[in-house]
């Protein structure tokens, strides 16, 4: 057996630290694939609602008596249903019913769950790092969710119908929801340091990237959302849309102005591909101040209610 001295050694402590996180990758890639992974654990009237939009019978009243037995998020979706990203006519509801009634059945489960999940990461109590890393998940997703929202408006705005079927809601949560499987991974994580075992930080990261994408997939797929929010999760274009632009390219153009403001150094390994009108709205973005992207980014936050 290998002294415990040995460790230090440049050459050894490479292959100790690859075959620890092989050992714990191999791991999570076991209980992804088998679907043993743990579910982020989100409020019961939550998981109602999950299961009431799979059903073809359920109704705008059967959603609206599910939610009111949770106050605060009765409260969230009226809110959100009033604010600037979801009113579109901008007539202010005070029930349950309208709120439901506006935004549909399969919107406000988007909206409970993205909810649901963001207050999950700032009040977990799992150890300080991985506190750290849920809540600085949360910080990258409404980013990410805002810069999504700013790049769709542009789409919008220009003078063409071919990107009127970019919604600055739906690429707001899809946003929000991209790396919903990051939580079953810390979880796993804090799980396996607490058994006893070791894994540094550093690598655990890494192993929390790449692994991030199949794990979102899992969790977005057995709670039944569509093929948009898992393409951006993965990053992978599953499907044959007849479309110039689709979400997952205001994904991608969003995450490539994000980098450019963080100055990334992997940005000149990041790229996108994109029209035209992309390409406008790439250059003009990125040429914002930092303080105006910033406000615009703080602006969209707070006007989507959530």
């Amino acid at each position: 057996m290998t002294h415990l001295s040995f460790y230090w050694l440049p050459e050894n402590r490479a292959l100790i630290e690859k075959g620890i996180e092989s050992e714990f990758a191999a791991f999570l890639e076991s209980s992804i694939d088998s679907g043993k992974i743990t579910l982020p654990p989100i409020p019961e009237v939550v998981t109602k609602i999950q299961k009431l939009c799979s059903s073809d019978s359920t109704t705008i009243m059967d959603v609206a008596d599910c939610l009111v037995e949770d106050p605060g998020l009765t409260a969230t979706v009226i809110r959100v249903a009033n604010s600037v990203i979801f009113n579109r006519r901008n007539i202010q509801c005070t029930e349950v019913i309208t709120a439901v009634s506006r935004l549909g059945i399969v919107r406000v489960r988007d909206i409970v769950t993205a909810q649901a999940i963001e207050q999950l990461k700032n009040s977990v109590n799992l150890s300080k790092e991985c506190n750290q890393i849920l809540r600085q998940s949360a910080h990258i997703s409404k980013e990410l969710a805002a810069t999504m929202v700013m790049v769709s408006k542009e789409f919008r705005q220009a003078d063409s119908t071919e990107y009127q079927h970019l919604s600055s809601d739906k690429a707001l949560l899809t946003g929000l929801l991209a790396d919903i499987g990051l939580f079953c991974i810390v979880n796993e994580y804090y799980l396996y340091l607490e058994n006893g075992n070791y894994l540094d930080s550093e690598l655990a990261l890494r192993i929390f990237n790449s692994l991030c994408p199949a794990a979102s997939r899992l969790v977005l797929e057995k709670w039944g959302f569509d093929a948009d929010f898992i393409d951006i999760a993965m990053n992978q274009n599953s499907q044959h849309l007849d479309v110039e632009v689709s979400y997952l390219d205001v994904a991608r153009i969003a995450n490539h102005i994000l980098m450019f403001r963080r100055k990334d150094q992997n940005i000149d390994e990041h790229t996108v591909e994109v029209d035209v009108t992309g390409a406008d709205i790439l250059y003009n973005l990125t040429n914002l101040s930092d303080i105006e992207f910033r406000d615009k980014i703080q602006e969209l936050i707070r006007a989507s209610g959530l």
